[in-house]
């Protein structure tokens, strides 16, 4: 399971079985990201959470690495059993925006933010299965 975190939003992605095929699951408002991911995995078997960790381009953090790091520590807290691992989320957003353009859906459809960290999360997921 991959997640990319935000203030306002969080998306999420899994694979399949084999593990070879990210797919977004969903996006939701970031508060809830405790109580859905207890639900979930409480129904589904999730061996490993990625995490998105925001960095700049020298590595140093960003104003959101602060907040990814205090919901690394609950989902720590939470879900003990699961094993969690940062991943670079670095352009993911800007690749999700892409990969949207390339899809052909409209402008109005691209300007959906919760859409956005979907596939960036699904991103995050593909390549972490693709380098793994």
């Amino acid at each position: 399971m991959a997640i990319d975190y935000g203030l306002k939003r969080t998306g999420i992605a899994v694979t399949d079985p084999l593990q070879i095929i990210a797919s977004g699951l969903t996006t939701l408002n970031s508060p809830d990201l405790i109580k859905f991911l207890k639900e979930y995995t409480s129904n589904e078997e999730v061996e490993l959470i990625i995490l998105g960790e925001p960095k700049n381009l020298d590595d140093s953090d960003t104003h959101a690495t602060h907040l990814v790091n205090k919901i690394s520590e609950k989902i720590k807290k939470e879900l003990p059993s699961i094993p969690l691992k940062f991943v670079d989320e670095r352009y993911t957003s800007k690749m999700a925006s892409k990969a949207m353009i390339e899809m052909g859906m409209k402008k109005k459809d691209r300007r959906n933010k919760a859409l956005v960290d979907e596939i960036a999360a699904t991103i995050m997921l593909q390549e972490y299965i693709a380098n793994k």
